[in-house]
């Protein structure tokens, strides 16, 4: 038994934040059910990275990575048939889930208003680029929109060069995660009081307020105007210390430092200059050029493995920086299975990042991969009484 087997959701999102969100409960058990719009589908089925490099609906990585878990069926939402058939699936809903413009599921005539008549214990969660109110509220946005507007881009980057965004998308990802994490508190709300609820969850402010410097920063410029800086990097002359920090290249690849005051005296020791009196003090900088070239050339002459290990013996802030093939392969990540083969009806039998946390009594598992566009149409759409000549026309009709 899984944490969420006794949940229903209805999940009517696309590309990576909404998908994400449902993803998280899918794979702790919950029932859910991806709506499509015939006949294309998900946008992120167009997205890759794609199964041997080959563009299909069916082998996009990112569609069958945010879609393990879940059943799949088309449906025309705009066509009368088609919010007749939705209006039916939502009356044994625990939670819907849809990361529409905030106009779209009034225009639909899905609104938590008009779907809380219908299910009043619904827990309907809504992601949207800024929220449903608000004077950005019906801006278009991406991932570096996000990311430039809450703040965020602002402290990062190198001082004396121009902000920079995060690379992929962590927005999206942090704010699916935000989402599953509302709605379980929602559901739990409605299961105690026989009340559903509206959840709103604005992908700025998720980042704006993040555990991620922001509500730091921002706690520092209410308090005392303390203005956001960006920290530089290794090497750069704004430092003006001696402290390693930053990335650095070695002799296999990259390795990554935090130096902290209070361990100088470490990084002497694995240098073997515990006893020369010119590097005794990490701020006097007269020596610089000569402490660089001694580094730079003990990381030349050193693995990143190599340097880990002494890392670990000298107990410095300091490890490799892997590539993606390296963390496939990694170790520890096997030893605790979090890599898992999942066997899809057309790209086969690959490998899929795993359970973001452990459940001990009810784990996280894999029992279906993503499916096919359409694929559970018959075995939905029967069980709500419909024949299977019934769903010959629907679907000739474009319903679904």
């Amino acid at each position: 038994m899984q944490a969420l087997s006794d949940v229903r959701v209805l999940d009517l999102t696309w590309y990576i934040s909404g998908p994400y969100c449902t993803k998280m409960l899918a794979d702790y058990g919950a029932e859910v059910i991806k709506v499509e719009k015939p006949p294309e589908g998900d946008a992120a089925r167009r997205m890759g990275p794609f199964f041997g490099d080959h563009p299909h609906p069916e082998k996009s990585g990112l569609f069958l990575h945010l879609n393990t878990n879940k059943r799949g069926i088309t449906l025309n939402l705009k066509s009368d048939t088609g919010k007749k058939i939705f209006k039916e699936l939502v009356k044994d809903a625990d939670i819907l889930v849809e990361n529409f413009s905030p106009v779209v599921m009034e225009r639909l005539g899905f609104s938590y208003e008009e779907l809380e008549k219908i299910n009043p214990r619904l827990v309907m969660t809504s992601i949207s680029n800024f929220g449903q109110t608000g004077p950005y509220r019906n801006f278009r946005a991406t991932e570096i929109v996000e990311f430039a507007m809450g703040g965020e881009m602002y402290s990062t980057g190198t001082p004396e060069l121009t902000p920079l965004k995060l690379g992929g998308n962590v927005i999206q990802y942090q704010a699916g995660t935000i989402a599953a994490v509302s709605t379980m508190g929602a559901l739990y709300c409605s299961r105690q009081q026989g009340i559903g609820q509206h959840i709103d969850v604005s992908i700025m402010e998720t980042q704006a307020g993040g555990a991620d410097r922001r509500n730091v920063y921002l706690l520092g410029y209410t308090y005392g105007e303390v203005l956001t800086q960006r920290w530089p990097g290794s090497g750069t002359a704004a430092v003006r210390t001696l402290l390693p920090r930053g990335i650095y290249p070695c002799k296999n690849g990259f390795v990554m430092f935090l130096g902290l005051p209070q361990w100088w005296t470490r990084f002497l020791r694995l240098l073997n200059l515990e006893d020369d009196s010119k590097f005794q003090n990490f701020i006097d900088t007269t020596h610089e050029d000569e402490f660089r070239a001694i580094w730079f050339s003990w990381l030349a002459d050193h693995t990143k493995e190599e340097i880990f290990k002494l890392c670990l013996e000298n107990r410095i802030a300091g490890a490799p920086l892997k590539t993606v093939a390296e963390v496939v392969e990694d170790q520890h990540l096997k030893e605790r299975e979090f890599l898992v083969e999942v066997d899809h009806p057309v790209v086969g039998r690959i490998k899929y990042p795993g359970a973001p946390f452990k459940m001990m009594a009810s784990p996280w598992q894999v029992k279906r991969p993503a499916p096919l566009l359409g694929q559970h149409n018959d075995e939905i759409y029967i069980q709500l009484g419909y024949t299977k000549e019934e769903l010959i026309k629907l679907k000739q009709e474009g319903v679904i």
